[in-house]
């Protein structure tokens, strides 16, 4: 394991828990067009791409109508249910000893920078860079090169892109950067589907592995 010269992390479910208000939004916008309402676990298995990605299929021609009334929701609530993943906030912490950090989400761009905020965390992330913040979200390449530019080193095998699915690791692989996988990945069948370089089950496990490299080369 070589120690990378910038880390690069998605948010929900990797950082943060915010499934709640992402439920209690989608929920709003399916039972305005008639659809069944989502539980939570669909939520949470189902949930990958950004809103501009993913609400054309599920509302057709009136999708934006469903993404008005899906922000009004999330917007309601999502400061309020947002809780840090367990360990989250020593391994970022720790990891900004090592390297210069950002965030890539499929999170809307204002809704991620109000949740950092929120959290305290703003400070520890040259940028933060959601869905609707370029002209593609993730796992298009492009916005993982805006934010490995805020960190001033270019996407490749020295950024780490730290997620917890298999869309995250093709991202990761899409901008030539090292794919790790945070957590157990269970709604993607699990840590070999996913196909990360690292994987580390834990925060706290990913946080020693860290402490480990602070006394090493970072790669090129």
């Amino acid at each position: 394991m070589i120690r990378p010269r910038a880390i690069v992390w998605d948010w929900d479910n990797t950082l943060v828990d915010g499934w709640p208000a992402i439920q209690a939004g989608l929920n709003a916008a399916l039972s305005d067009a008639g659809l069944p309402e989502w539980t939570l676990e669909e939520v949470r298995a189902r949930v990958r791409h950004s809103l501009r990605d993913s609400f054309p299929a599920l509302f057709g021609d009136r999708w934006e109508h469903a993404r008005d009334i899906f922000y009004a929701a999330v917007r309601a609530t999502h400061l309020s249910v947002l809780r840090p993943m367990e360990g989250a906030e020593a391994l970022i912490r720790q990891a900004a000893e090592l390297a210069p950090l950002a965030v890539l989400s499929n999170k809307s761009g204002p809704l991620l920078r109000a949740e950092a905020a929120s959290l305290g965390w703003s400070r520890l992330f040259r940028a933060l860079v959601g869905a609707g913040d370029g002209v593609a979200d993730k796992p298009d390449p492009r916005p993982m090169r805006l934010a490995c530019a805020a960190c001033g080193i270019p996407a490749g095998e020295a950024v780490w892109y730290v997620g917890d699915n298999a869309l995250d690791m093709e991202a990761a692989r899409r901008a030539g950067c090292v794919p790790v996988l945070l957590g157990d990945a269970a709604h993607d069948g699990g840590p070999a589907a996913s196909a990360p370089a690292h994987h580390f089950l834990t925060a706290a496990q990913m946080t020693i592995a860290l402490s480990a490299l602070a006394n090493t080369r970072p790669a090129g």
